[in-house]
């Protein structure tokens, strides 16, 4: 299995780095798991966008999938598709509302939002906590995480190998049972954990560097690597603190970066 990081800031996009986006490569499978904003671009230095499988959304913030439209007007208007894309519809797997939310951006106008579809190209299959799916012969699970919206951690598995993400996330229970045990954890850190502005980070939203250490240790797993690290704050100070609470192997991610798994 092999991680291809197409874009690794939190928030939105920095001056380094696209948005949240990876692309995971397990056996003849092609993923990606978030498409944010910027990541479209990247993913076509990586991968012809038709050779894909599937695409995985963490949950639908925008810098989280902002790029879906970018993909949607590839797949509608390329002048030269390799197939029929409508009779090869891509498999999306996300929060239950990603074919309204897709269709609203995607719309010309507010009043042709009702009328627009996009299962032309694509075929929807909603997430769920404790749901599991086979997606071009990669296992997929899927486990609820504490985050303001509909969000979701991803476990990838092929041939013995795992791959778990947490997608955006406070402290939660759910993402230390999916990690379990897995070869890595690709984890968000997206502030320090202590700040100016508190003496712990507040809960439901995200994990400081420490605690996505903690969330390591306590499901075992081999390897950490941390994305998400917002413009605004230092990696180094995250990854300081994630190898404070973590005695495996850590680090942080950089756009265009591959990982074997």
């Amino acid at each position: 299995m092999r991680l291809t990081v197409l874009g690794c800031s939190g928030s939105g996009p920095g001056p380094a780095s696209p948005a949240s986006g990876y692309l995971v490569e397990a056996g003849d499978a092609r993923l990606v798991m978030d498409l944010g904003n910027g990541t479209f671009g990247a993913l076509q230095r990586h991968l012809d966008p038709w050779s894909l499988d599937g695409v995985l959304l963490s949950h639908l913030h925008a810098d989280h999938c902002a790029d879906f439209s970018s993909l949607a007007v590839h797949r509608r208007y390329h002048p030269r598709p390799p197939f029929d894309a409508a009779g090869r519809r891509l498999p999306v797997h996300a929060p239950v509302e990603a074919p309204d939310r897709f269709a609203a951006a995607y719309a010309v106008s507010v009043a042709e939002r009702a009328v627009t579809d996009l299962t032309d190209v694509f075929t929807f299959h909603a997430l769920s906590d404790g749901g599991r799916a086979e997606v071009a012969g990669v296992t997929v699970r899927a486990a609820g995480v504490d985050h303001p919206c509909e969000a979701y951690g991803l476990r990838i598995e092929h041939e013995g190998r795992s791959l778990v993400y947490s997608g955006d996330t406070g402290p939660c229970a759910g993402l230390v049972e999916l990690a379990r045990g897995a070869d890595v954890l690709l984890c968000e850190a997206s502030w320090p954990h202590v700040t100016e502005y508190w003496d712990s980070p507040p809960p439901g939203v995200h994990l400081s560097g420490r605690q996505a250490g903690e969330h390591a240790a306590a499901a075992g797993v081999a390897r950490l690597l941390l994305t998400h690290v917002p413009a605004w704050f230092d990696g180094g100070q995250l990854l300081a603190e994630a190898e404070a609470a973590f005695d495996g192997p850590v680090e942080l991610v950089a756009a265009d970066a591959t990982y074997v798994i």
